[in-house]
C-alpha cells in the first residue's frame, strides 16, 4: 500500500462525506442513532481527533492530556468548527505521509490508564494503516447514519474514486 495515495484517496472521499454533512441542522448532525458512536458529531470527532493522535504517533511525539486535545466535541460542537481545523490538518498528514523514509521502524509508546500502563510497539506502517482504516470503519457508520438522515450517501469505493477510467466507442 503506498500511504500517500491511500491519503489521497481517504482526502477525495472525506470532501464527499463533508458535502454530505455540511447542510444538516445541529439537530440532525447530533441526532442519537443505536450504534457506532452514536452521532455524526462524536463520529467525525473520532475521525478527525485519530488522525491528529495517529499523526502524532508516527512523529513520535507524546498525546497531551484529552482536555488539551484540539479536537474534541466541546472544542468543536458544530461542523461548521470541525471542519477547517480538519481541512487544515489534511496537508499536514499528507505531508507527514510522504517524510516517512522507514516504514519499517518500530515507534514504541504507552497508554496511561487509570490501573495500568499498556506499552505499544508498531511499525511506522502499522501505524499509517490504522490511521487509514480507521477513518474507513468510521466513516461507514457516519454514511449509515446519514442514509438514516435520508441523505444518499454512498459510491465512495476506492475503485471509483482513483482509478483512470476512459470510455471507448462501442
Amino acid at each position: 500500500m503506498n500511504p500517500v495515495r491511500a491519503y489521497d484517496y481517504l482526502m477525495l472521499a472525506r470532501a464527499k462525506l463533508f458535502d454530505w454533512i455540511r447542510p444538516l441542522s445541529q439537530e440532525r448532525y447530533t441526532q442519537e442513532f443505536p450504534f457506532g458512536l452514536h452521532t455524526l458529531r462524536a463520529t467525525m470527532v473520532e475521525i478527525a481527533g485519530g488522525e491528529w493522535i495517529y499523526a502524532r504517533r508516527l512523529r513520535g511525539e507524546s498525546i497531551p492530556p484529552e482536555a488539551e486535545w484540539p479536537i474534541s466535541e466541546e472544542r468543536r460542537p458544530t461542523f461548521a468548527d470541525l471542519e477547517p481545523i480538519w481541512r487544515d490538518q489534511a496537508p499536514r498528514t499528507r505531508a507527514l505521509l510522504a517524510e516517512v523514509r522507514d516504514w519499517d521502524q518500530v515507534i514504541e509508546y504507552r497508554v496511561q490508564r487509570p490501573d495500568k500502563t499498556i506499552v505499544v510497539t508498531a511499525t511506522a506502517a502499522d501505524i499509517a494503516t490504522q490511521l487509514c482504516f480507521h477513518e474507513i470503519h468510521h466513516r461507514a457508520q457516519a454514511m449509515a447514519m446519514l442514509r438514516q438522515l435520508g441523505v444518499p450517501a454512498q459510491d465512495l469505493d476506492y475503485s471509483l474514486l482513483m482509478y483512470r477510467r476512459r470510455e471507448e466507442p462501442a
